[in-house]
């Protein structure tokens, strides 16, 4: 797992605008009349038709998409009885993750209240203002009566995450794991391990699909719940069972499930090796599980497993489930969530996982052919179907129990509507890092004596995503290190003007000698040269040292690039280098500018080669490329030079690339706005939807426009891409933030990846 370390948490938090969310309109408001409709008078129109009416809250105000997270901090994952307070960040988190995953909006209500009537009549008080409440981090037994109470007397979805949403998953993972080892549920011994408001929620879900509660033994931590034991609650009484076993080592005897909701490395490999044959084993205790996967996997040849951790298969993680669950209920005005919604969540997920797996979440995991099996029992996180899949499933079971109140009636039209919602993809990055780090490669930082890239290469380091190579003066970086206090322990630092470098200076000039002799180029000065950084980093990814190099932070994006230009030079098939920006929106997924940095005036072949390209790169993201070929002018309307030359290009594209869809020339307006597209121009290739990538005239107009919407815009924009390289060279461009360093070198490792597996 990557290393998160005290100041960068902070930091995170509190740079900028303090907090993870916050509130955005959602209607204009620049004009005096816009602000008359917004507030008095025209505000009045809407209170009036909810005053008629109740049930129009839902059609004039927010609340349809509105999340209340709800906690009183009195159990906080791993931080236990913390305050409201201190619990705020992880509420904040919560909305974070809902409005990411199903574009629910947030508010995080943090209550001041311990006594159980209190804090039901606080949240009772308020709730007229969401559409949805999840309530969280609140201890047993307390929680249970909460959340039984608020559903009786609310009419709204409320949620309990802690208890439902990990059951969800691991029911949904039960049924799978159970499906491969041909085992019935109604027959299996089940051993959970812990008594939490989880494991119970989890056990009453097994029961629910079949399991006997007789076949459940449940312990905490005096050991296996007995009738005999005193002052038990209400809820471990339920799951006491008169069995011969005290402790776990005697209760997991012939077990063919264990689940395991308590603490870290409990679970021995004797234990699992007297389970039942096949035994399936949920190890979810966060950070560390009741078992370690290697020590699990060790220990038993037919194990399925499951844990917390990203960084191993099966991970049980709830994100899979709520966010889909609430948008589902919310969808439909459900006046709560029911079992029959809770099961229909865990059958869908169940489903998902027998399904093909789409290449963009394979390539995210490094797995050429990721199918059902005992690796994967459950979807993962990033897999971009969840919501079209969960989401209609929880509002069908809302509509059959009879407790929806706004009815789908075309579910094709309703799931499709989800996947747009989201944008294209809004995921991407999260799946290059993924991908990423399923294959880690050596990465030189030819600037290391900067704060920003240390800090950056420190930053892929502990997340797993290259091995750094860090050139540059050892004092200087040592310096920087302790100034800064960054770990940058057992990462190879290279200075190429000491005497430790002078073999590799000889052996890399003579190497550059040899490329560059018929351009004037002696040896002694072939040596001389090396000792340039980005000459020495360029020519250890040359000589296969290492796989990818990051530079012009500090220096001029012409100087950084001369030397990767003239050591490792351009792919011949095209022969054509172009810059590449990914601008991430909010609403409709990544799209990709080209060129950006390279060709100044670019010739109608030169915007055919950058065209072609950039076509290329976009596929590499799993993405079908839909291209504009900017201009000032749409389809001829204006004659001149630079609409000419665009025109030109696409008959060639057209020409001898059919299948691409590529149009222009086009403005930029019509471009990514369909309806528009369709009204005037229906003839287009690139009717129906928005282009997602755009191919400007000349370099002028693309690095003004990325950089407008990168400083003027509320996007993310990484880059630049270098496309067109024999092997992995990005150049950042001057005076790059960590955070772009770091995302432009995530990019670099998949290039490499990606680069390599073409050559072998």
């Amino acid at each position: 797992m990557a290393k998160l370390r005290k100041k960068e948490a902070l930091d995170y938090h509190s740079n900028g605008k303090p907090g993870k969310i916050e509130v955005v309109p959602t209607k204009p408001y620049s004009t005096q009349r816009d602000l008359s409709l917004a507030y008095s008078p025209g505000v009045a129109e809407p209170c009036l038709a909810i005053a008629k009416n109740k049930n129009n809250v839902y059609k004039y105000t927010a609340k349809s998409n509105l999340v209340a997270v709800i906690s009183n901090g009195t159990a906080v994952l791993g931080l236990g009885d913390i305050g409201p307070e201190a619990s705020k960040p992880v509420m904040e988190g919560k909305g974070l993750l809902f409005k990411i995953f199903a574009d629910l909006d947030c508010f995080d209500i943090e209550v001041d209240a311990t006594d159980v009537d209190q804090f039901i009549n606080t949240v009772k008080s308020i709730s007229p203002t969401f559409g949805g409440i999840n309530l969280e981090d609140i201890k047993a037994p307390e929680c249970f009566e909460i959340e039984r109470r608020l559903k009786e007397e609310l009419n709204i979805p409320i949620m309990h995450d802690d208890q439902h949403g990990t059951a969800i998953i691991t029911t949904a993972g039960l049924i799978n794991a159970l499906s491969l080892v041909e085992k019935n549920i109604e027959n299996v011994r089940i051993i959970v391990n812990g008594a939490g408001a989880s494991a119970v929620s989890c056990a009453k879900l097994y029961i629910s699909l079949g399991a006997k509660k007789e076949n459940i033994l449940m312990l905490d931590s005096k050991g296996v719940i007995k009738p005999s034991r005193e002052n038990l609650t209400e809820q471990k009484a339920y799951f006491a069972n008169d069995v011969n076993a005290s402790t776990l080592e005697e209760a997991i005897v012939g077990a063919d499930v264990f689940l395991g909701l308590s603490k870290g490395n409990i679970l021995s490999a004797k234990m699992v090796q007297t389970m039942a044959p096949n035994p399936i084993v949920f190890a979810c205790a966060n950070p560390d599980p009741e078992i370690s996967y290697e020590l699990a996997i060790k220990s038993r040849e037919d194990i399925i497993l499951a844990t917390g951790r990203s960084d191993h298969p099966n991970q049980v993680n709830n994100v899979i489930g709520f966010p889909f669950i609430f948008r589902g209920a919310m969808d439909v005005n459900a006046t709560g969530i029911n079992e029959e919604m809770k099961i229909a969540a865990v059958k869908a997920i169940a489903a998902l996982a027998k399904e093909p797996v789409p290449e963009e979440v394979s390539k995210a995991y490094n797995l050429k052919n990721l199918v059902f099996g005992k690796e994967y029992i459950i979807p993962k996180p990033t897999d971009p179907r969840l919501i079209s899949i969960v989401a209609p499933a929880v509002a069908k079971a809302a509509m059959d129990s009879g407790i929806a109140q706004k009815p789908i009636k075309n579910w094709e039209t309703y799931k499709q509507d989800l996947i747009s919602r989201m944008g294209y993809d809004s995921t991407l990055m999260q799946q290059v890092t993924l991908r990423a780090k399923q294959n880690p490669k050596k990465v030189v930082f030819a600037e290391a004596d900067n704060y920003k890239v240390l800090k950056a290469a420190q930053t892929v380091f502990d997340e797993g995503v290259c091995e750094p190579i860090l050139l540059g003066n050892k004092e200087n970086i040592s310096d920087l290190i302790e100034e800064y206090q960054l770990d940058l322990e057992g990462v190879k630092i290279i200075d190429t003007r000491s005497d430790e470098a002078r073999i590799k200076l000889e052996e890399y000039g003579d190497l550059l000698y040899k490329k560059r002799n018929r351009r004037g180029v002696t040896k002694y000065e072939a040596r001389k040269i090396m000792r340039s950084r980005n000459y020495f980093g360029s020519m250890m990814v040359e000589n296969g040292e290492a796989d990818a190099l990051i530079t012009g932070v500090t220096r001029k994006y012409k100087d950084s690039i001369r030397p990767s230009l003239q050591i490792i030079g351009v792919d011949e098939k095209i022969g054509k280098l172009a810059g590449m920006y990914l601008v991430l929106t909010k609403n409709y997924g990544p799209y990709f500018f080209a060129d950006t940095t390279i060709n100044q005036n670019p010739s109608a072949e030169d915007l055919a080669d950058i065209a072609l390209l950039t076509h290329k790169a976009v596929k590499e993201f799993n993405i079908e490329p839909r291209i504009a070929m900017l201009s000032y002018s749409n389809f001829g309307s204006v004659e001149g030079k630079g609409p000419d030359k665009v025109i030109e290009a696409v008959k060639t594209l057209h020409k001898n690339h059919p299948k691409m869809i590529v149009d222009g020339d086009i403005q930029a307006n019509f471009a990514v706005n369909p309806t528009l597209l369709n009204e005037q121009f229906p003839f287009s290739k690139l009717n129906g939807k928005r282009a997602n990538t755009l191919i400007f005239p000349n370099l002028s107009s693309g690095n003004i426009s990325y950089k407008l919407l990168q400083q003027m815009g509320d996007l993310e924009v990484i880059g630049p891409v270098l496309l067109g390289m024999n092997k992995s060279v990005h150049i950042m461009q001057l005076g790059a933030s960590v955070r772009e360093i770091v995302n432009m070198t995530t990019l670099a490792v998949v290039d490499a990846q990606v680069k390599q597996t073409k050559k072998s």
